[in-house]
């Protein structure tokens, strides 16, 4: 099989890259370890950027976040009982974000490439990424017993932390940056009524807690616990106590329960690799970074490796200029920086640390209390909140 882009994962970033190919006549592959029903099966983010927006747009597959998405105007922080609500949209000048689960995110694009023709080859074994130091890469991979392979142009690996992509890429030229947080967060889903229009985070003495959802009838919560937690020592009654606990009164008294249908609990780490480009193979999304969930950062950041990877792309086969090509990881970089500051400071903020000691706590405080009360100060969260421009 020949093809321009070899694309690795059909995750929301390999979907909404190989899309903006297909729109754009450059021809695309995309190879995905997993099932079609396991990648849609993945319960993950529902906060997307406006930028994030656009480009779902722009592939043309937009019109049923649109229609069903949540567009929110506000965020809201709790602590000392209290709720605080930053107004996004004032603060930035007319910008908002948009609630829309990621597996709704992922079944648009997925109906969309399947309306323009474009190739998926799921369960796709043991996949290779195979000359890219040159200008003839090609993939290998099994399916059914029977080997395969790609030669193509580019390799777009959009296959998570831990795929392929950047497996293969040299060790001597791969530096990565981490930080592991001593905590994760232990998350439902229920079929109930979200218990605010606009999502909560609680800075409580007893951990963090976030109140999300998915839509008007089905909400996302979480809670702060400690990393070697286990998922089974929670009881759907003993999450919504403790949930409630960590709200303002008035909140936790308006919360309705009711039985879970997913439970998980999620590490969190801050992780960035350097560079994203190896020749003719790139990292875009989770392969080459991840960020804790609290900025809301994670999708968004990979759909802006998308729109610097597929710009950088387009200018190669338009107008035969690498420069665009050259220039990726920096470009990307940047951003992907920009906003593991963001993600780092909000968990730091909003989480409540083993060894921070009573000055450290006094220190949070201010820093929440400074938050609410200073214009300057909610316009900079307010701005990194809704998405940095690309």
């Amino acid at each position: 099989m020949r093809t321009q882009v070899a694309i690795i994962g059909s995750g929301p970033s390999g979907l909404l890259l190989g899309q903006l190919l297909t729109n754009a006549g450059i021809d695309n592959v995309i190879v995905e370890r997993s099932t079609k029903e396991h990648v849609l099966g993945r319960i993950r983010a529902g906060v997307l950027e406006e930028g994030m927006c656009a480009m779902l747009d722009e592939a043309g597959a937009g019109a049923r976040m649109h229609a069903e998405g949540l567009p929110h105007d506000g965020v809201n922080l709790a602590f000392d009982g209290s709720l605080h609500r930053i107004d996004l949209h004032d603060l930035t000048g007319g910008k908002r974000v948009m609630v829309y689960g990621q597996t709704e995110l992922t079944q648009d694009l997925m109906d969309k490439r399947e309306e323009t023709a474009g190739q998926t080859v799921y369960e796709a074994a043991d996949v290779v990424p195979h000359d890219f130091a040159g200008d003839k890469p090609y993939l290998t991979y099994r399916k059914d017993g029977v080997e395969h392979r790609i030669d193509c142009e580019f390799i777009a690996g959009c296959d998570g932390y831990h795929g392929a992509a950047r497996k293969a890429a040299p060790e001597a030229l791969l530096k990565t940056y981490e930080r592991v947080y001593p905590f994760g967060w232990l998350g439902i889903i229920a079929e109930v009524p979200p218990v605010n229009d606009e999502l909560i985070y609680a800075n409580h003495p007893r951990g963090f807690a976030l109140c999300s959802m998915r839509s008007q009838t089905r909400s996302r919560y979480y809670v702060q616990v400690p990393a070697e937690e286990k998922v089974e020592d929670w009881s759907d009654e003993r999450f919504w106590d403790e949930i409630r606990r960590r709200l303002p009164d008035e909140a936790g008294e308006a919360m309705t329960t009711g039985p879970s249908i997913e439970k998980s609990i999620a590490p969190l780490r801050s992780f960035v690799a350097e560079p994203l480009r190896f020749g003719r193979m790139f990292l875009v999304g989770d392969a080459g970074h991840i960020v804790p969930p609290t900025g809301a950062k994670g999708l968004n950041l990979a759909a802006s490796d998308v729109r610097y990877l597929f710009d950088a792309l387009q200018e190669f086969y338009r107008e035969k200029s690498p420069a665009g090509i050259d220039g990726y990881s920096a470009r990307a970089l940047n951003r992907i920086w920009l906003a593991e500051r963001f993600s780092w400071w909000m968990t730091t903020l909003m989480h409540r640390f083993p060894d921070t000691g009573e000055f450290g706590q006094k220190i949070q405080h201010a820093e929440l209390d400074y938050l609410v009360q200073s214009k300057a100060a909610a316009t900079s969260m307010a701005e990194n909140y809704v998405g940095l421009p690309y």
